[in-house]
């Protein structure tokens, strides 16, 4: 049924002289009005820059016992937009830093199980048919502080930074192998990086031939050389540390290698002392991101809540918003695009009575999986683990209207 145009007419006036009073008691009876440019600005330069007023940037802990070469850094997610990170606030982390490769010298090798072992070179690669693609890269380790109570830090960055969605470029594994003739027994692919400690993981052959990408292209320019310039391993939904950059070989074979990063490292402990290995998804999650840790809220009155959800098992169906613990929860709008593996902007517009309130999202994907409660994950997984946390984040907020971590114990 259609809203009769004066019902909607009073509607949509109420709305506006609520905000409109909300904007007037914000505004600074005494600021004196901005002063408009009265010469020439600057002139046009070969590569933009952003203004010198903003000063959003990565974090990445300087006093670490980790050398800086093997650390990393985290999104601003609080600070950001939409659903595509910028590159230059894309996520790091490294194992042996970030090597400087010449494209002109740099090759993809597959071999192994295939008929034609082949050499690529970046400039063969970028010649044949490219897809672009919208995906999210999350570290297993995110918001690894969190297993064990709460962790001491307070804000989303710190917390949760470990993850960036972009456009993505390049052309799908699946053809190059097609090219190369794979045999019938095989069932995993080594992917092999080309920096010092040359990191590579076992990968099987399904999702290769599913919707891997050979990536050189990011948001519409070149890799950047944090991110794997000139080439790096894409795998939409999975791991980060799986997503192996500065690519330079898939060997194709019949049985995993067991390298030192799929057994040693990135497998989830558990309490019987067994540990889970190859949990490459990474499951539903989502984060209020704005008003969150580290905010203050100005005092009772509208605010706009928003942030992001994702799921590397397909996408996002619904996202729901509490602010009392989790005793009520109430829908949430997701904004489009809403894209498979890919982060989901959503927003609720809520009152703020000035009272103390416990915050946080869930969210719900196409499969009917519901990111559960971080005690839930604690109760089958314990607390020896460090990757794979998808629990609900809470954001606790004082009468006063600070925002601190909710999930601390």
């Amino acid at each position: 049924m259609q809203n009769h145009p004066s019902r909607s007419r009073r509607w949509f006036l109420g709305l506006g002289a609520a905000w409109s009073a909300t904007l007037v008691a914000c505004r600074s009876n005494t600021a004196a009005p901005a002063a408009e440019p009265r010469a020439l600005g600057a002139a046009v330069s070969p590569y933009g820059s952003r203004s010198k007023y903003e000063k959003t940037a990565r974090f990445f802990n300087q006093n670490t016992k980790v050398p800086l070469e093997e650390a990393a850094s985290r999104t601003p997610l609080h600070d950001t937009y939409g659903i595509i990170t910028p590159s230059s606030l894309h996520f790091e982390r490294h194992h042996s830093g970030v090597p400087e490769i010449d494209p002109s010298l740099h090759t993809l090798t597959i071999h192994g199980l295939v008929d034609r072992p082949l050499v690529f070179s970046v400039d063969e690669l970028k010649r044949l048919p490219s897809i672009s693609r919208i995906h999210f890269l999350e570290c297993s380790g995110n918001s690894g502080g969190e297993w064990r109570g709460g962790s001491t830090e307070s804000d989303v960055q710190r917390i949760h930074g470990l993850t960036s969605c972009s456009e993505w470029t390049g052309v799908p594994v699946a053809t190059l192998l097609k090219e190369c003739g794979v045999h019938a027994e095989a069932t995993w692919v080594l992917a092999e990086g080309a920096d010092a400690s040359k990191h590579d993981r076992s990968i099987p052959i399904k999702k290769i031939m599913d919707d891997a990408l050979v990536v050189y292209g990011q948001n519409g320019e070149p890799l950047r050389p944090e991110q794997g310039y000139p080439l790096r391993l894409l795998l939409p939904g999975w791991e980060g540390n799986a997503n192996v950059k500065w690519l330079r070989r898939l060997k194709v074979m019949n049985q995993a290698a067991m390298s030192r990063e799929e057994t040693s490292k990135y497998t989830d402990l558990m309490p019987d002392g067994t540990a889970r290995q190859f949990t490459f998804d990474m499951e539903p999650k989502s984060l209020i991101t704005k008003p969150s840790g580290g905010d203050t809220l100005a005092g009772a009155g509208p605010y706009e809540v928003t942030g992001i959800a994702w799921t590397g098992r397909g996408t996002i169906a619904s996202v729901e918003i509490t602010f009392d613990g989790g005793a009520t929860w109430t829908k949430a709008r997701l904004e489009t695009p809403v894209l498979p593996r890919a982060h989901t902007r959503f927003n609720y517009s809520w009152k703020w009575d000035g009272k103390p309130a416990l915050m946080a999202s869930r969210c719900t994907d196409d499969t009917g999986y519901t990111q559960p409660p971080l005690g839930d994950l604690i109760t089958v997984r314990g607390m020896n683990s460090q990757y794979h946390n998808n629990g609900i984040q809470a954001w606790q907020i004082a009468p006063d209207g600070k925002i601190t971590n909710g999930n601390r114990a």
